[in-house]
């Protein structure tokens, strides 16, 4: 496995996880029966920190339909530099860190987070046409 798959499988792992809090959110506020029924506008609300914590994780699953080809595009052509493994290193983190700062309602460091795991996947853009 390549350094840029070990973060992505990591990246992929912390995505997948994501769901559970809200669901034992949901569960705490509307009971087992309450969570597991279809969704209605008459449903108690989350806690804030859990709804918060839903957007991070769509946004974690619409960034990871960017992050995951590039990453699966640079191991079919076989190209590894220093560069590409600290941009998928970054991603992780940049990842995480927006998680936790969106479920703590900190937007500023949100987008700030935000934006790194963007560029990271900047550089794996460019990596594959062998930019960088």
């Amino acid at each position: 496995m390549t350094r840029e798959l070990f973060w992505l499988t990591l990246t992929v792992i912390m995505t997948g996880l994501l769901w559970i809090p809200y669901i034992l959110n949901r569960s705490q506020v509307r009971g087992l029966a309450g969570a597991m029924a279809n969704p209605s506008r008459g449903d108690k609300p989350h806690a804030e920190w859990a709804t918060r914590l839903m957007f991070a994780h769509d946004n974690a699953v619409e960034n990871l339909i960017i992050f995951a080809p590039l990453v699966l595009i640079l191991a079919q052509i076989d190209y590894s530099t220093k560069w590409t493994v600290y941009a998928c290193a970054v991603y992780f983190w940049s990842r995480l860190a927006h998680l936790i700062v969106y479920t703590m309602g900190l937007p500023v460091f949100r987008t700030l987070a935000f934006t790194v795991g963007f560029l990271a996947q900047a550089v794996l853009a460019l990596a594959i046409f062998k930019v960088v």
